[in-house]
């Protein structure tokens, strides 16, 4: 959790995202910038609620890069930058 703080703090990001899988069951944590972390299924819905209109189009093209990743032993972590956002 504290690199994932600190990455999103280096990168400027205004949020971050990890993936995870262990004896099949998929782990999701969300952070943003002010600090609010979110876990699993709360960590989908506010997810969701960043990409309104792009959710399930976004999940679609990252499932199977998330899946070679977690297969390649690394953990899937993406920073977010938000157009628009100040």
């Amino acid at each position: 959790m504290d690199e994932l703080k600190s990455s999103l703090t280096a990168d400027q990001d205004d949020y971050i995202f990890a993936v995870t899988e262990n004896s099949g069951h998929v782990a999701m944590v969300l952070i943003e910038k002010a600090g609010q972390v979110y876990i699993n299924e709360q960590a989908r819905e506010k997810l969701q609620a960043l990409w309104p209109d792009a959710y399930v189009s976004n999940i679609k093209q990252l499932i199977r890069a998330f899946a070679r990743q977690l297969h390649q032993g690394e953990l899937p972590i993406n920073g977010v930058k938000t157009v628009g956002k100040s």
